[in-house]
């Protein structure tokens, strides 16, 4: 019988180096190992899925047609899953208010701890900031990573990060999968963009460990949340979203080092406890054809053994198109596990997957030893983050830590940082006789989840006539905005995606041909002024209103503009020609 104990210790010892907990916890009563040896194969595997749920509280139906079950609650009783992921749009509405999601995290929370091995949940989110923001205010609502970017202050990260950290802690959401490491070096990104702190990968990496240190180290364990960084390998350079298709990334294996790698060693460094897979493929590092998530040559061969990560890795959504093209939804979990990954995030069809698991054990192709190491990672991070010591909040005190004076006002200053100038050739900035002004262009308010209306916005922070024209302007509304104009004296027009929009394009030209003086704003993506020869531009980065009053601040001289380019500009019909260098930012 001793020698057997002493077997075990060895085995669990032997699974906690290669998990990378630490090896003094091998001792057969650390919590981990207990938790361990008590739970049934079907409980081990449970705890490697995060799902997706409907519902603002733990009794809402709504979940049938996915789960066979109705509630949340009843989804977390049946599944026993290691973590659930909040959203706030329409596939899955999980946000109302901060008071509501604190409810919600302890509705999921009792029920998690009520069934099966008794664990607590990771509860996470895409909390990054501009548009991917998936509580809003009354919560602090936080600039994009690319403003952050043009900012070029650590410190701001740091802050900003320390202060998503405890509102989404306050909330009861232990897990925020931000930031993104990407270097987005692809103009023609579809799906990064603005999500990315900069082209620059060293500028990224600095910026990238700089959040990892405030979410993760900037309080007690149960005031932080842990931080993931995504998406490894890199999805900078993509040209296809990976939502819709399975983009193929062709640097050599030079240049993704070069590029594509830093920031995720920075991630490493600052102590990272997630990484989220991309859904990419890159042949210069495994020419099989497979998405990084599914390739063992990536997330073992590099991310594991060379780079020496040993945390959690969890896949992007299975959801999504670009893992799904070479393979079944029951087989998705099992190569991704035999790749190196911890977690399956957002399963299409949770019970084939599990089940594909479940199977794979018990034909042999898994080991249970396998099975135990991504658990055991999965148990250390719910105990060193203070989920298990700490799993319920009080709904009660969410307004002493959510949106709070404090907090709003700090990150109006950190944004205000932000605001680039990038052309002022009519010499209109700063704005002092204005007369008359218009804000018109681009903005979307019945975008689901992302309610969006800067024009309005801008208008009442600047005390001008606010002309929407959506996201797509008709040509009634095109004609209403240039006529607006002709009544104005000073005209700002708001931009986002002029590579693909006729209609915006052919906006700017009207409003530039009444022959009033026009200054453009880029509210997203900063590459919209290849598109449209305007003699002022500005960069924003995002459209959130905490962005767009740092904007009307620098248009009316009451600061000056401080940002600086965190990318080039490419001419939107040459791409080779620069129009605006990295680094570029006018200032008065």
């Amino acid at each position: 019988m001793i020698r057997r104990k002493h077997a075990l210790a060895a085995s669990i010892a032997g699974l906690l180096v290669v998990s990378g907990v630490n090896v003094a916890d091998a001792a057969p009563g650390s919590w981990a190992v207990r938790v361990l040896r008590g739970m049934s194969l079907e409980e081990k595997v449970g705890q490697l899925f995060v799902l997706d749920v409907q519902g603002r509280t733990a009794d809402d139906p709504g979940n049938l047609a996915k789960y066979g079950v109705d509630t949340p609650a009843e989804v977390i009783e049946r599944y026993r899953p290691g973590g659930v992921i909040y959203f706030n749009n329409s596939g899955t509405d999980n946000v109302d208010d901060p008071a509501q999601v604190a409810n919600l995290s302890n509705g999921l929370q009792r029920a998690a701890l009520s069934s099966g091995a008794r664990l607590p949940l990771i509860i996470a989110t895409d909390q990054e900031g501009g548009r991917v923001t998936r509580i809003s205010a009354p919560a602090t609502e936080y600039p994009a990573s690319m403003a952050v970017g043009a900012g070029r202050s650590a410190e701001d990260a740091r802050q900003l990060a320390a202060i998503n950290s405890r509102e989404l802690r306050a909330m009861g959401i232990n897990q925020d999968f931000a930031p993104d490491a990407d270097v987005n070096s692809n103009p023609l990104n579809p799906v990064i963009g603005s999500r990315s702190f900069s082209a620059d990968p060293a500028l990224t990496g600095r910026l990238v460990a700089a959040e990892v240190d405030g979410y993760q180290n900037s309080g007690r364990p149960a005031e932080t949340v842990s931080s993931a960084a995504k998406h490894f390998p890199g999805h900078g350079d993509a040209a296809t979203d990976s939502h819709t298709g399975l983009p193929v990334i062709s640097r050599t294996e030079q240049q993704w080092r070069e590029i594509d790698l830093p920031p995720f060693q920075a991630a490493i460094k600052a102590g990272i406890d997630v990484i989220m897979t991309a859904h990419i493929t890159v042949p210069s590092l495994d020419p099989s054809g497979e998405p990084a998530t599914l390739s063992k040559p990536i997330m073992t061969g590099i991310l594991r053994d060379e780079l020496g990560y040993n945390g959690v890795v969890v896949t992007d959504s299975l959801a999504m198109a670009g893992v799904r093209q070479m393979h079944p939804d029951s087989e998705i979990p099992v190569l991704a596990l035999e790749a190196g990954v911890d977690q399956m995030l957002m399963p299409p069809d949770p019970a084939a997957s599990i089940n594909g698991v479940l199977d794979a054990v018990k034909s042999g192709r898994l080991t249970e030893q396998r099975i135990d190491q991504s658990v055991l990672r999965i148990l250390e991070l719910k105990r060193k983050r203070g989920i298990v010591a700490q799993p319920l909040v009080d709904p009660r005190a969410v307004g002493r830590t959510v949106g709070t004076r404090a907090h709003l006002d700090a990150v109006q200053r950190l944004t205000d940082r932000t605001t680039t100038v990038l052309r002022n050739d009519a010499g209109l900035l700063p704005l002092h006789n204005a007369g008359k002004v218009l804000v018109t262009g681009w903005d979307n308010p019945a975008y689901p989840g992302y309610p969006a209306e800067p024009v309005a916005t801008l208008a009442n922070q600047l005390g001008g006539t606010a002309v929407s024209t959506g996201a797509s302007p008709a040509p009634e509304q095109i004609a209403a905005a240039v006529n607006a104009a002709r009544q104005s004296d000073t005209v700002i027009v708001l931009t986002n995606g002029l590579r693909t929009s006729a209609q915006q394009q052919e906006l700017i030209n009207g409003l530039v041909a009444t022959g009033k003086p026009v200054i453009a704003v880029t509210v997203q993506e900063p590459y919209d002024p290849g598109y449209a020869d305007v003699p002022t531009w500005v960069a924003t980065y995002d459209w959130r209103d905490v962005t767009m009053k740092s904007l009307a601040k620098v248009l009316l001289g009451q600061i000056s503009p401080q940002g600086k380019l965190p990318v080039a500009i490419p001419a939107g019909d040459e791409p080779g020609k620069v129009l605006y260098p990295f680094d570029t930012g006018l200032t008065w």
